[in-house]
């Protein structure tokens, strides 16, 4: 629940382009959430955060369905060995009032998957990760970077069929 929130890296991560075809925006279906009992904190001398379980915690995040097998591969690509995809539940915020982080009602648990951070809390910051000003300093700088994206663009170079199987997983990212 950090990068991916950006539907510019979501995009670039599943369709290789940050800002893609009017058709492929429609595939997905990105909604506000929020996952209880996490806490995201920011990744030691890097740009991205890891979530890890921490309870009376809240992350937020986004819930994004009509996911391909693909697309799930390509986001496991991207994330690398420092996370695993593990089940977890989310509510869906609906907006009340104008501003996105305030106001909001949390709706009913979906089971989904999201990735979280493996890799020993000694390589995160004690502070936590702000979306915002990665928006305002780095985001630009990602959506237009092919180094993030070089494993994920090689894997699909040497797979020459997309696993896909259809539409329809689905997994939470913030």
């Amino acid at each position: 629940m950090g990068t991916l929130i950006a539907p510019q890296i979501l995009y670039r991560v599943c369709y290789g382009n940050s800002n893609p075809e009017p058709w492929q925006s429609l595939l997905l279906t990105i909604r506000p959430a929020i996952l209880h009992d996490f806490c995201r904190r920011k990744v030691r001398y890097r740009d991205y955060p890891a979530i890890i379980p921490q309870a009376n915690s809240a992350v937020r995040g986004t819930l994004v369905t009509g996911l391909t097998e693909g697309d799930i591969y390509r986001l496991d690509i991207f994330e690398g060995s420092d996370y695993a995809r593990k089940k977890v539940k989310v509510k869906v915020l609906a907006m009340v009032e104008d501003d996105p982080d305030e106001g909001n009602a949390e709706g009913g648990e979906i089971d989904t998957e999201t990735y979280v951070w493996i890799s020993g809390e000694e390589a995160l910051e004690h502070g936590g990760w702000d979306f915002r000003e990665f928006v305002k300093k780095k985001l630009a700088r990602w959506a237009a970077a092919d180094e993030e994206y070089k494993e994920v663009d090689e894997a699909m170079q040497s797979r020459p069929v997309d696993p896909s199987g259809g539409r329809g997983g689905q997994i939470a990212s913030g």
